[in-house]
């Protein structure tokens, strides 16, 4: 059904309509009085042949030879040829040819195009739009003004005058070859609707529109260009349906309209009689039943529904005697004319009727500026077409789009990912890269494949949901949109066994194809193969984006047109461009140089920066290689030791969810949590004291030197083995196993170490240790496991862990530091803090390694005080609690584990521009995570700057990391805006 607000937004037409005296020629001026003495002077002015020359608009193309350029000109010489459209090229040479042309006519051209999603549909380089098919599925009808006042724009700058678009044939026939993705739809209200707006926004501009193609070419079986259609249905249907939407542009003041070629014998009574040609449906149905005053045009006369008619010189002439103003590519132009000039003569045609299709061309002209006509600029059309609007347009128009035609279980978006095994599997031969590249920044997303359908089956038998998205060629709207057979069977087996999401990358008529839906519990459909579309249909899966689309057409019986199901959005990140957030795309580029700068002067060999602002992220980049010998690139899903960012990604999130749940109070003293502190110099301390580092620790203690010899270094065999065994089970590295008795002695060298005697504030890990301990004291679990359960699985932070190598592939984990002090060896898939490795990975204050991705993910779950993907992993209170400077006054500038802003001048853990309320941490390896409420923005930075050794200090001398930082904030150009 037709939307409230399309209803409303006609009704807006109609009054708008009313209010200005409703003018039914759609051609006339707001300065009438001027635009008449422009056309009188010009027509006083013409001779007969040039008052024949304006009735052709002759096909011209920018990527043919010279031969076809002095064609062209000598049309223009020897014929005056008043108007041309334009095919293929490219906008650099159509716009020069188009200076050349016009230079060539006294009396300007009027440039036509066939351009219904944009330039791209001829030329070359251009921008490509949503089809209309995609369109019609949205229900923000004034985002069609939008893209009317877009591809407006692109047309005027390389001086198009006339746009043969908005299609407005209503497509009732789903095996319609010509018209279907090209329609908005089988529903009159929506076709209008969005053609209205589409007019409204592109006429606004300046560039002319022109409803086509009339009086309705969308339930045809067959393909006007090569043969002649039959429209054969009753009067009253054709009143009631195929010219609605007509009457609605009229009232709309639509400049021109495109007269199709059908066969009409409802209108016609010659069936043979193409309706281009038939006076009683142009002139008669047209002009004066519907009482149409604009531009009226044929479609191409080289198609095959009209040329097969009769001679090009006589259909030419039958189209003027039957009531159109301009003739569209006509053939035999030379003939033609002197058809003409013998009408006139036998009395078949007059002056008067020439006159008053002149009259209506050049008042079109005036329309659209030709009466001062200036040439183009040919510099710079790449940056003129090629904007970020269109970007942030096309994103908007697809988000709009997507449509969820079923939702059994409510199975999307897709929930409680700890429960879920999830495979993907790809159908059609289109490109399905980015849907799955997508899917991944949510959860593990295995892709499954095979070549027959009982090897697939069996490969399927762990995972709980598949995905299974149909991808077309996204080339041109007329490309095959069908399954095979065999992908049919496929689909059903598929869905016989397991819960699946079907994601349709195409035509919804293709899942006319289908069945039964019985088994299939999800149906998306994404409507076109783009990039855009594919990863937002993925983000909208796993409740990134809300779904509010509705099906232009019908699919079957079982989903009438109109149907679309809600979906609402479940906090997680989203990935978008920096436009839709507020933030300057050119101002971004700055920290591109930034990051060239810290690999020309090796700050680290590579990283991963990511930025995001309210959940969405709009800057995900990686740079650089593992290690400087740049072998293996870094990728986004490549994971990274965390070092002290594991403090705020695992311990402390434990420890919040601990003290949320009461098992531990921010005022215990230490020995009361852990008797093995009791009447220790930290009995006393308390928790609060120890996470604001106001505990007087020590800064850290360098256990591994206590197992090595002090005369020579090494380690010693005392502590070490390069084996396992059950006495030496700590592994510390490759072949590097610990006495699993040294575990008790790190802890007495901590309980043991002495306190600064001076209060006040000193950063320690020790603390860490003691954090570590007290949760898998009160949980009975080690932490590793605890994080994992109680945050990363539900959140889909995956690629998220301790001891990477168990999870991970070697290749997948970055590098840190080429030890030659401890380890010596590339420290490669275990954690570089030596007391985390002599923990056998696992510590309180680091070994968690990430990617950046999922860094955010956790940092945007604090942002989002505890909540993230429909669930509330903390309160709001627990949050803020921990987000509390408690010493402040003592000029501590950190919370409770999170780093906070500089309070002394000397202090430099933010670039100073962050607000009081954000939080965040820094990590030895070279990582960075910060997070700040007020302005939205979750910024993580991931290096292994330690490559190849720890001395490379340049990363930590530049400040770069907090120079980036500043960059982001300098790059917010205003107020983010939900209009995504």
């Amino acid at each position: 059904m037709i939307q409230r607000k399309e209803i409303f937004f006609i009704a807006l037409v109609m009054c708008v309509s009313w209010v200005t005296g409703q003018q039914k020629d759609p051609l006339k001026a707001k300065n009438a009085a001027q635009q008449e003495q422009w056309v009188d002077s010009v027509m006083v002015s013409m001779t007969l042949e040039e008052k024949l020359g304006q009735l052709f608009m002759v096909q011209a193309y920018s990527n043919r030879d010279a031969k076809h350029v002095r064609f062209i000109s000598d049309l223009i010489a020897d014929y005056h040829i008043g108007n041309l459209i334009f095919m293929q090229g490219t906008p650099e040479k159509q716009v020069k040819l188009t200076n050349l042309y016009q230079s060539q006519s006294r009396i300007p051209l009027m440039i036509g195009f066939d351009g219904e999603w944009g330039l791209d549909m001829r030329l070359k380089n251009t921008y490509k739009f949503p089809w209309n098919m995609s369109l019609g599925a949205v229900t923000d009808t004034t985002l069609l003004t939008d893209l009317g006042q877009q591809i407006g724009a692109h047309c005027k700058r390389v001086g198009i005058h006339m746009n043969f678009a908005p299609v407005v044939d209503i497509n009732t026939n789903p095996d319609n070859p010509i018209i279907g993705n090209r329609s908005y739809g089988e529903l009159k209200e929506n076709v209008a609707a969005k053609a209205v707006a589409f007019t409204l926004g592109m006429q606004g501009q300046g560039v002319l529109a022109s409803a086509k193609h009339f009086p309705g070419h969308g339930d045809t079986a067959t393909d006007s260009h090569k043969t002649l259609p039959t429209v054969d249905f009753s009067e009253q249907r054709l009143d009631s349906i195929e010219l609605y939407p007509y009457r609605k542009m009229f009232e709309a003041g639509v400049a021109s309209v495109m007269v199709a070629h059908l066969s009409l014998p409802q209108v016609e009574s010659n069936p043979e009689l193409p309706s281009s040609l038939s006076k009683a449906v142009v002139t008669g149905l047209l002009k004066e039943k519907m009482g149409y005053e604009g531009l009226v045009i044929t479609d191409g006369l080289n198609m095959k529904g009209a040329a097969n008619y009769s001679s090009a010189a006589e259909i030419n002439l039958a189209c003027l005697l039957a009531g159109n103003d301009l003739l569209l590519i006509p053939q035999e132009i030379p003939q033609t004319v002197a058809l003409f000039k013998k009408a006139l003569q036998d009395g078949r045609l007059t002056e008067d009727r020439i006159d008053t299709s002149v009259r209506k061309i050049l008042k079109a002209k005036y329309l659209v500026g030709l009466h001062r006509y200036q040439p183009l600029d040919e510099t710079g059309i790449q940056k003129d077409l090629h904007t970020v609007a269109n970007d942030v347009l096309y994103r908007k128009l697809m988000k709009n789009a997507l449509t969820l035609v079923k939702n059994q279980d409510s199975i999307v978006p897709i929930a409680q990912l700890e429960k879920e095994k999830i495979a993907y599997v790809a159908l059609g031969d289109g490109s399905s890269s980015s849907f799955l590249g997508m899917l991944k920044n949510y959860a593990k997303i295995d892709k499954v494949s095979a070549k027959h359908l009982s090897t697939l089956q069996k490969r399927l038998k762990k995972y709980s949901t598949v995905i299974v998205g149909f991808h077309k060629s996204n080339r041109h709207p007329w490309k095959s949109y069908k399954f095979s057979n065999k992908e049919l069977v496929w689909l059903q087996e598929i869905a016989r066994n397991h819960k699946v999401i079907l994601a349709v990358f195409t035509s919804p008529y293709s899942l006319n194809q289908l069945k039964s839906f019985t088994n299939i519990e999800g149906v998306v459909v994404g409507y076109q193969n783009s990039k855009v579309a594919q990863e937002l249909t993925a983000q909208a899966l796993f409740g990134a984006n809300a779904i509010h689309g509705k099906l232009p057409v019908s699919i079957g019986e079982e989903f009438p047109a109109g149907t679309g199901l809600t979906t609402k959005e479940l906090s997680v990140l989203s990935y978008t461009i920096p436009e839709m957030v507020g933030v300057s795309s050119d101002s971004l580029k700055i920290i591109d140089r930034r990051i060239d700068t810290i690999l020309q002067q090796r700050m680290a060999p590579g990283g991963q920066v990511l930025i995001a602002r309210h959940g969405k992220v709009f800057y995900n980049k990686t740079f650089g290689y593992h290690t400087t010998a740049k072998r293996r690139k870094v990728k986004a899903s490549d994971v990274y030791d965390l070092a002290s960012l594991t403090k705020i990604l695992a311990s402390l999130p434990v420890l919040m969810k601990a003290e949320e749940e009461r098992k531990v109070s921010l005022f215990s003293s230490l020995g009361d949590v852990l008797p093995r502190y009791h009447e220790s110099n930290k009995d006393t301390l308390m928790l609060k004291e120890i996470l604001s580092h106001y505990a007087r620790l020590r800064s850290w203690i360098p256990f591994y030197k206590d197992t090595q010899d002090e005369d020579t270094g090494k380690n010693s065999t005392a502590y070490y083995r390069n084996k396992w065994s059950k006495k030496y089970s700590i592994k510390v590295a490759n072949k590097l196993y610990l006495a699993k008795s040294y575990k008790d002695s790190i802890y007495k060298h901590i309980v043991d170490s002495e306190l600064r005697e001076r209060p006040g504030y000193k950063y320690s890990d020790l603390g860490y240790y003691m954090i570590k301990e007290i949760v898998e004291k009160k949980y009975k679990l080690p932490l590793n496991k605890l994080a994992d359960q109680l945050f990363y699985k539900s959140l889909g932070a995956y690629r998220t862990s301790y001891l990477p190598l168990q999870k991970f592939r070697k290749s997948e984990i970055v590098p840190t530091e080429r030890d030659s002090y401890f380890r010596n060896q590339l420290v490669h898939g275990y954690v570089h803090d030596m007391g985390a490795a002599m923990l056998g990975g696992v510590g309180g204050h680091a070994g968690l390694f990430a990617n950046a991705n999922d860094v955010a993910k956790i940092m945007q779950m604090f942002l989002q005080k505890g909540y993230y993907g429909g669930k509330q992993y903390l309160s709001a209170e627990t949050i803020a609690k921990f987000n509390k400077r408690y010493y402040a006054d003592k000029k501590v500038r950190r919370g409770l584990g999170f780093d906070k802003p500089q309070i002394r001048p000397q202090e430099k853990p933010t670039c100073g521009c962050v607000s009081e309320h954000s939080f965040g941490h820094s990590g030895f390896t070279g990582t960075y995570a910060w997070a700040d409420p007020d302005s939205g923005i979750v910024y993580v930075f991931l290096s292994n700057r330690v490559y190849p050794t720890m001395r490379n200090r340049g990363l930590v001398r530049s400040n770069m990391r907090t120079k980036i930082q500043s960059d982001i904030q300098n790059a917010i150009v205003e107020e983010f805006s939900h209009s995504e």
